[in-house]
Order: structure tokens, then C-alpha cells, then sequence
């Protein structure tokens, strides 16, 4: 692994945003489009931090070879920050989906709790850098509990979001890395390939905007790029389009 400073990061503002489940993340990290709407205001302190359970190792051996393998147990991971905007929206993160909204208006606290479903999206700014931890799909509910401890601090509410698998996918949540080269266009294949050589893959259908396809004909039937989020595109002659050429 190559020394790359860029790839450092000091964290300088940041937000998190939900939106339905299955939402694709968006093509700007900096300016997400509705759906995508922001928790509101959270800790400068607690910022982030992600707590996991499971993963315990198990070595497996033979006769011949007391420690031939090693066997890895599910791992459930949580990823935590603190909110700090006691509205409706934020007190159901915390308290559960289906807490009601009574008559006078207050927030009842239910006895089963649901935690909230969506899609989840934590973008962090360094300058001109940016990171970010996207989940398709998560549930999301309070991780820990509430204490008030002072007067000159602002309360929060911590909060926890775990990732879930969506549909198909064998992941349950990406993470953008940093230090790379944004792609500027894209060469026909089955699948295609993205200049300049070792530039990020576009996420989505989305980010394909602004990069330039070879050949500026019709794709042939049959070619391809293959996308960050697992999916397909094909160039048309005139737009990208998601699937295979045909």
C-alpha cells in the first residue's frame, strides 16, 4: 500500500441524512436531492463511532493439522452518533417509529417500540475531501440511554443505526474512500472500463454524469459498465441508461 495523503482525514462539518429504504445513495454527497432528508443537529464531540457484536473466531482443524482453518461467526455492526434536535422527528429516532403523536401534541413513548426503517447516509467534509457511510437499508433506534448532566451543554439523544441487507445485495453498507481519482469517461466492454486507469468507480446511474463514453456511438449489444452499487449502464448515443446494451 502506497503512501497517499489525501486519503487522510480530519473531520470538519458533516450530516446525516434518511430517506425510503432502497434509496441509492446520491450522485453529490455534498447536496443530496430529496428524498434525502437530514436528521438535523447533532454532537460536535460524539461525532461517530461504529460498535460491533459477533465475529468470534473458531479454528477447525484435522488429525494432521490441529489448526487447518479458521471459522468466523456472524458480526452485527452498529454505527452511533448523538442527536441533539429534540423535535417529533428526532424524539421518534430515539424512542421508536410507532411512538404516537398524542392529541396535545407530545410524543408518547410506546411499549413495544419499532425501530425506524429507512436508508441511511452519514456524509463527513474534510476541505475538499469528503467520506461518507451509506446503508440501503437500516434500522434505526436509540443506542444507549438519555442523561441531561449540565447546563452550558447541549442534550442529546444517542442514537443507532444498523445496517441491514437489502434484497439481493451481499453487502450491507458502503463506504466511499478517500485519496481517489473521480472517472471522466468510460470505455465500451462486456463489461466496460473507466479512464483514467485506477479512478473510482461511479456509484450509481447518477454519478455517471459529466464523464464521456468511448465509443459516442450506440454501445454494442451485450456492453456494459458495471456500477459501484453492483447495478449496469450502457451509453445510448445521447444518455446513460441502466442494464446491458441491447
Amino acid at each position: 500500500m502506497a503512501i497517499n495523503d489525501l486519503a487522510t482525514l480530519v473531520v470538519g462539518s458533516g450530516n446525516y441524512l434518511t430517506a425510503p429504504v432502497g434509496t441509492t445513495m446520491p450522485a453529490d454527497l455534498l447536496t443530496p436531492l430529496s428524498p434525502w432528508q437530514n436528521v438535523g443537529h447533532t454532537s460536535l464531540e460524539d461525532i461517530f463511532g461504529i460498535t460491533s457484536e459477533g465475529g468470534e473466531a473458531t479454528t477447525i482443524g484435522s488429525l494432521q493439522n490441529k489448526s487447518l482453518r479458521t471459522k468466523y461467526s456472524a458480526r452485527t455492526e452498529t454505527m452511533t452518533f448523538t442527536l441533539q434536535q429534540f423535535d417529533t422527528a428526532g424524539l421518534k429516532l430515539y424512542f421508536g417509529a410507532n411512538a404516537p403523536i398524542l392529541p396535545d401534541g407530545s410524543v408518547g413513548v410506546p411499549t413495544n417500540p419499532e425501530p425506524t426503517q429507512s436508508a441511511f447516509l452519514a456524509v463527513f467534509v474534510d476541505g475538499d475531501n469528503h467520506f461518507a457511510f451509506y446503508a440501503p437499508r437500516a434500522e434505526i433506534y436509540r443506542a444507549d440511554d438519555m442523561a441531561i448532566s449540565d447546563t452550558e451543554s447541549l442534550a442529546g439523544l444517542p442514537i443507532g443505526v444498523k445496517p441491514m441487507v437489502h434484497n439481493t445485495n451481499v453487502w450491507t453498507y458502503a463506504i466511499t474512500p478517500l485519496g481517489g481519482v473521480l472517472a471522466t469517461g468510460a470505455t465500451a466492454g462486456s463489461p466496460g472500463s473507466f479512464t483514467p486507469n485506477g479512478a473510482t468507480v461511479p456509484t450509481n446511474l447518477a454519478a455517471l454524469a459529466g464523464v464521456t463514453a468511448t465509443p459516442a456511438t450506440k454501445w454494442t449489444t451485450g456492453q456494459h459498465l458495471i456500477l459501484g452499487d453492483g447495478s449496469k449502464a450502457w451509453w445510448n448515443a445521447t444518455a446513460w441508461v441502466a442494464g446491458t446494451a441491447t
